[in-house]
């Protein structure tokens, strides 16, 4: 696989693992026995990391990807192992 690609996929599965990572962790004010600012909602959260969570997200996205090129070398599942129509049986 060409770096240029192999880049781009792990972009994706960065940007993917942000949605599964993010919310984890998460306390609310309540939660955590911090005050609320005025306005704040109820569900917001007590307090924002964003370099913990990029940490989080690297991790994750690193042992996706590590699995992802395992198995794009070693082939262990293939795209005729999940496509569904050919279990179905013949078409008529």
């Amino acid at each position: 696989m060409p770096i240029g690609s192999a880049i781009a996929i792990y972009f994706l599965f960065w940007v993917f693992t942000v949605f599964i990572v993010l919310p984890f962790g998460v306390r609310t004010a309540d939660e955590a026995g911090v005050p609320k600012v005025p306005g704040q909602a109820d569900s917001a959260p007590a307090e924002f990391r964003p370099w913990r969570i990029a940490l989080r997200v690297t991790v994750v996205a690193s042992i996706l990807f590590g699995l992802f090129m395992l198995n794009y070398r070693y082939g262990w599942v293939t795209p005729q192992m999940i496509d569904f129509f050919t279990w179905a049986g013949p078409r008529h």
